[in-house]
């Protein structure tokens, strides 16, 4: 569980800052940004301990974008939150064609345990996600095992099916823009085949429209989506997962916008409502 803090800014009376690690579940050394509020640090000496949100980002991204972009830090700031941002993917395996294309290798880890050579070596982030990397933030931050987890697209995606098999881990979850059934458009068709192989009933255990049949989970989810966003019927499939949800009568609230895209833009727009949200939860008693 040894770790480097490579950098950190004073943010808000908190700290944001970066760290690295070696992940065994990935066999690589991994990045990640850490926002801690002022509640639980005082000139670096640990005042008391707060819940996390854990934010999990989409394609391209690094475990920078969202500390740099989505304008999280002061809400975090008032309610006491921090947050944890961990990459996208693996890095610094190299293999041939890792790097080849925006939606697939590197930053593209679609946050599932890849079975398929060579990418069963390195590309274990579901297990990263909610094991290795809760492990290791629990271990190294002033934090409680108080729990939320969100994220954008590919992230919204791996924070829907984490929440959903594992809902003793989280206390909360969200998403901005999710790609809700990835075994039904050409980003998750080619994610899973990559990753999990032909077999399609493998592609049912990372697959959020497919996990409400067989989730004991009751855990509310909070969905925001853009009207405008250019990814909103071909690749997230937002309809047919709320289809499903109602059917299954299990609680969602999706609440859809006009004029909004897919961008950062979306996400600074409404990370605030997103973090109260979270609070509710994590923040009860």
């Amino acid at each position: 569980m040894t770790s480097e803090l490579l950098k950190q800014h004073h943010c808000f009376g908190g700290w944001q800052q970066r760290y690295r690690h070696t992940a065994q579940t990935l066999n690589c050394e991994m990045t990640v940004s850490v926002f801690l509020p002022p509640q639980s640090l005082t000139q670096q000496a640990v005042t008391q301990k707060v819940p996390a949100l854990y934010w999990l980002s989409g394609l391209t991204c690094t475990d920078e974008n969202f500390v740099q972009k989505a304008g999280a830090q002061r809400i975090a700031t008032e309610l006491g939150i921090a947050l944890i941002c961990p990459d996208t993917s693996p890095r610094g395996s190299d293999f041939p064609g890792e790097h080849d294309s925006y939606d697939f290798g590197s930053g593209a880890g679609f946050y599932v345990n890849a079975t398929q050579q060579p990418w069963a070596k390195h590309y274990q982030m579901y297990d990263y996600v909610t094991q290795e990397l809760i492990a290791w933030a629990e271990n190294t931050l002033p934090i409680t095992q108080q729990r939320g987890i969100s994220g954008h697209s590919m992230g919204g995606h791996g924070a829907l099916i984490c929440a959903l098999k594992n809902p003793q881990l989280y206390q909360s979850v969200s998403a901005f823009a999710p790609i809700c059934y990835p075994s039904a458009c050409a980003w998750g068709q080619k994610a899973f085949t990559g990753y999990l192989g032909n077999d399609q009933s493998a592609w049912k255990n990372y697959d959020a429209y497919e996990l409400l049949d067989t989730t004991n989970s009751q855990l509310p989810i909070l969905i925001d989506q853009g009207l405008e966003d250019e990814y909103l019927q071909t690749q997230l499939k937002l309809n047919a997962f709320l289809a499903k949800a109602k059917q299954l009568n299990y609680p969602v609230t999706a609440r859809q916008h006009p004029h909004y895209d897919h961008s950062y833009f979306f996400i600074a727009s409404l990370i605030e409502e997103h973090l109260r949200y979270h609070a509710g939860a994590l923040l009860q008693g």
